[in-house]
């Protein structure tokens, strides 16, 4: 395994598991289990995944060391202010069983999130969270919190793969010293990527799938991936990318892939930004 460190000392593994999109109970728990089985080190979950709790018991039945494990979760929009914040960083410690968080992101750059940033100044203060970032920020969001925060995040996590590469945003956080963190690496299977013609063609010179491709690209890029599968036999081909090195020529002809904008999201719609509002759990 790779590992990038943050600008705090704290050194996060560049591939780990995603568990969004599985809420049930037992799928999410035998899910992340699977996973740490298979050298995943790096578990990402979410207030609003409704799963921190079974990746909690996941982890702790794993007899895995807490400390070789890094754990990431987020705090959604309803609880951006100060004082829910920092209940609901509490709530998270709760649901997932330990004494503190590796990473805590707040999930979305909307609402009332400078105070919330705030609480989690505190709470890195007081060890609670060994780090902690920001998702979803385009470029200029991100230089702004850089410029209005005491503590900047230190790690953005943003929609990032071949056909949407966000090359300005990865330029703004690389002079913050933010790192970068790609969920969605495979487009949700969008425009065909685990059979488009440019990444199968280069992963046969490798003997590598298509989206090994667009994991390794991402990681030569500096960017930490989150890949979620629950099929252990894509688990392991997803954490086997680090036995082969894509060339210049095989990173340029991926960059021709880029449509410049996202399919699965879109933080610059009203009617989007008003659902993430009104979402609850």
């Amino acid at each position: 395994m790779e590992y990038r460190e943050l600008y705090n000392g704290v050194k996060i593994p560049m591939l780990g598991y995603g568990v969004f999109q599985i809420p049930d109970h037992e799928e999410a728990k035998k899910s992340v289990a699977t996973a740490l089985k298979n050298g995943y080190r790096l578990i990402d979950t979410a207030q609003a995944y409704l799963n921190e709790t079974a990746v909690g018991e996941a982890i702790k039945e794993s007899g895995i060391p807490r400390e070789e494990i890094f754990i990431t979760t987020k705090v959604w929009v309803q609880d951006y202010s100060y004082e829910k914040t920092i209940k609901a960083v509490e709530l998270s410690l709760e649901r997932l069983g330990v004494e503190y968080i590796d990473l805590m992101l707040l999930h979305q750059p909307i609402g009332d999130y400078i105070n919330a940033w705030k609480a989690l100044e505190k709470l890195y203060k007081e060890g609670k969270l060994r780090a902690i970032g920001m998702a979803n920020c385009y470029p200029h969001v991100i230089a702004d919190l850089c410029m209005t925060f005491e503590i900047k995040p230190m790690i953005n996590q943003v929609e990032l793969h071949p056909f949407f590469q966000q090359q300005l945003n990865l330029d703004t956080m690389k002079e913050y010293g933010v790192v970068p963190e790609a969920w969605g690496p495979f487009n949700e299977g969008k425009r065909n990527l685990f059979t488009d013609p440019i990444l199968t063609a280069i992963g046969k010179k490798y003997n590598k799938t298509a989206a090994q491709v667009a994991l390794r690209w991402n990681i030569q890029r500096g960017v930490i991936v989150i890949p979620k599968s629950v099929r252990e036999e894509r688990m392991q081909q997803n954490i086997d990318v680090f036995d082969f090195e894509l060339s210049q020529e095989d990173m340029d002809q991926i960059k021709t892939m880029d449509i410049g904008h996202s399919e699965i999201v879109n933080h610059f719609d009203p009617e989007f930004v008003k659902m993430l509002h009104n979402h609850k759990f």
